[in-house]
């Protein structure tokens, strides 16, 4: 059964991180599955939060590793703000509306998630098309947007989450990337009996090392030590600034670096951080081809979280630092789906406490052993639970499911 599908995401390849390669990743795999396969996404701009070099402000259009890929513009500020944000996903949701008219026929429709605002086009295109709808959260951004205080509590909030409730509850299928998380979805009005876990998966090139990668260290000008790092955007949600109040904490730490290699709007704040802390070293990101070096070469992974963030949002980062064979210390409250996921291959800590986090990470870094134990134990996780195949089979199946589905009369 050939299918024809259609999915409505912001964000896609070439953006290092984030979103944008696992759509990427899943349209890739439904394509070589053999169904046709068409992307409505916006210009690559994450994580520094500008256009691309060499991308067109106008859109384009291409197909590529099978998948026919339509990019319209959209707005985007330098500065995301709640309300710059907000005008960010409309002038998406708009401009993929008007690109969706075009786009042919569709079997089933998946809109992702972020961004939540453009799901209506979505939905619109699937009941024009006579099509199934399908929802795939990978982040609760009203819930995230509060949480951060992109969103203050009131009538607006009040409002959002009243749209996120419709648009759950208005599409054929929901998933998600974590069990709490597809739980959470449920509870704000999902079909209970079509929401599923779909999660993300390890990228294929990160395997578990011995080898420390001095050439890259050498090529960051890294001192010798340990490495305890951190990979990633460097945004609110993240709790990025935890790492520089960790660094002063561990400053008199002979021997014990943190590194930071990322982009983002904390990125100014760790950099002038770093200017007083010859321990804290900010970087630029790694290419993606050099993902399983970067990632070997630290002794220790770092996931700061803000609270309430721990079942908002599964990190996708986690898989690809569990696969490396390294521990990780994570921030979340215990209980939640992040925590679940570390528990047994790493060190969970309050979110929010500076002293607990930079604790961890020196226990880590004076115990060889328990950075062994649990970076075999991490390695297992990934590939029990984090298989890139695996994963990505199980998603095809349940929106290849999805379509073959007698409708409810």
């Amino acid at each position: 059964m050939v299918l024809q599908i259609l999915i409505l995401g912001l964000n896609y390849e070439p953006e290092p991180i984030g979103i944008g390669p696992y759509t990427a990743g899943l349209a890739q795999y439904l394509a070589a599955r053999g169904h046709e396969v068409t992307v409505i996404a916006g210009n690559p701009y994450y994580p520094d939060w500008r256009l691309a070099e060499g991308a067109n402000p106008a859109g384009s259009s291409e197909t590529k590793n099978g998948v026919k890929i339509i990019r319209v513009p959209h707005y985007i500020p330098s500065r995301p703000s709640g309300v710059k944000r907000i005008l960010h996903y409309l002038s998406f949701a708009r401009n993929a509306r008007s690109a969706a008219k075009n786009s042919g026929p569709a079997d089933i429709v998946v809109a992702i998630a972020p961004a939540l605002l453009s799901a209506p086009v979505a939905l619109r295109v699937a009941q024009q098309r006579r099509a199934v709808s399908w929802l795939h959260i990978q982040d609760f951004e009203v819930e995230a947007a509060i949480a951060t205080g992109l969103l203050s509590r009131g009538p607006i909030a009040s409002l959002a989450k009243r749209f996120e409730r419709w648009v759950l509850s208005s599409f054929d299928h929901v998933s998600s990337v974590s069990p709490m998380m597809a739980l959470k979805a449920k509870r704000k009005g999902a079909d209970a009996n079509r929401t599923v876990e779909l999660r993300n998966w390890a990228d294929e090139s990160v395997k578990p090392s011995l080898s420390r990668h001095e050439t890259l260290r050498a090529e960051l000008s890294l001192p010798a030590g340990i490495i305890a790092l951190y990979s990633g955007n460097l945004a609110l949600k993240q709790g990025c600034g935890l790492l520089g109040e960790a660094a002063k904490v561990l400053a008199e730490e002979p021997g014990l670096h943190i590194v930071v290699c990322g982009a983002g709007p904390a990125r100014k704040i760790l950099e002038e951080a770093a200017c007083n802390l010859p321990n804290l070293h900010v970087r630029d990101l790694m290419p993606r081809e050099r993902l399983n070096d970067l990632l070997g070469m630290a002794d220790i992974h770092l996931l700061p979280q803000i609270e309430g963030a721990a079942d908002l949002v599964l990190p996708s980062k986690l898989a690809n630092m569990l696969a490396s064979g390294r521990p990780v210390v994570a921030t979340a409250k215990a209980g939640t789906g992040l925590a679940q996921e570390v528990e047994g291959c790493g060190i969970i800590t309050p979110p929010g406490n500076a002293h607990h986090f930079a604790q961890a990470i020196k226990l880590l870094a004076k115990d060889a052993g328990m950075r062994a134990t649990l970076g075999d134990a991490a390695a297992k996780r990934a590939h029990e639970r984090w298989t890139s195949t695996v994963l990505l089979e199980r998603f095809a199946l349940a929106l290849e499911h999805a379509v073959s589905m007698p409708e409810e009369v």
